[in-house]
């Protein structure tokens, strides 16, 4: 990797607002812990806001952006891709942004990164296999998800049995034509994992303060406590 790249790539992990150590980029870079300890403090140099230290981690400052740069034929395939997976099987809001996304990347492309993006084999079925009220329950759960609002669900478990629950949405998973929601339930005191197709009825309840006892990293952590994720495997991280 150029170290252009590299600089690049710290400076796009550090934009979450989140202390990132210096062992979690280095790892993330496939380069030396001093590598990224003096790439650091080269950018803190050029005057990019990163605040923090070598053995404590990094944090940017909000309100800090880069220039628009070109995408490698690597991340145009990624990019290409997902968003067909999207328009497939998201939300009607998602797919929407999704086909919007593809045709921009399509109209500011030069000609010859425009011909990689047009080839991508990356496939996925038509609308069709996806009902079009899960789809709008995907849009709506996204969103309290983003908005920290409580869910009420009318919902039934496998075996058809009814219950009304009362959540706070974490984040949302595809296993490949199903959907579930990742969610702290108040009514067990625990994390607890939800079929999209099996919610009757979903109303939007009121905001929920952040507490990380019940988020998704705590859920993450429990979840590698019992074996159930591998070490090593990556939690979702916000961009």
């Amino acid at each position: 990797m150029r170290r252009a790249d590299r600089l690049f790539r710290i400076v796009q992990h550090l934009r979450g607002g989140q202390l990132v150590t210096g062992a979690e980029l280095a790892q993330r870079m496939e380069v030396s812990l001093r590598t990224i300890y003096r790439d650091v403090a080269d950018l803190i140099g050029s005057g990019v806001p990163i605040e923090g230290e070598a053995g404590v981690g990094y944090v940017m400052r909000a309100g800090y952006d880069l220039p628009p740069l070109m995408f490698t034929a690597e991340e145009i395939v990624a990019l290409v891709a997902g968003a067909r997976m999207i328009r497939a099987w998201g939300g009607i809001g998602m797919a929407a942004a999704a086909e919007e996304a593809l045709s921009r990347i399509d109209a500011v492309l030069p000609e010859a990164v425009r011909s990689r993006a047009q080839s991508v084999s990356v496939h996925a079925p038509g609308f069709a296999t996806l009902p079009e009220a899960l789809r709008h329950r995907l849009d709506r759960i996204e969103a309290a998800s983003h908005a920290r609002h409580r869910l009420t669900l009318a919902y039934a478990d496998e075996n058809g049995s009814p219950s009304d629950r009362v959540v706070r949405p974490l984040g949302l998973f595809f296993w490949g034509k199903v959907w579930t929601l990742v969610a702290w339930c108040e009514l067990r005191q625990d994390f607890r994992t939800f079929r999209l197709d099996r919610i009757a009825e979903m109303t939007e309840g009121p905001v929920f303060p952040p507490d990380p006892d019940k988020g998704l990293a705590a859920y993450y952590a429990r979840e590698r406590r019992l074996g159930r994720i591998p070490e090593g495997a990556l939690e979702p991280r916000r961009i």
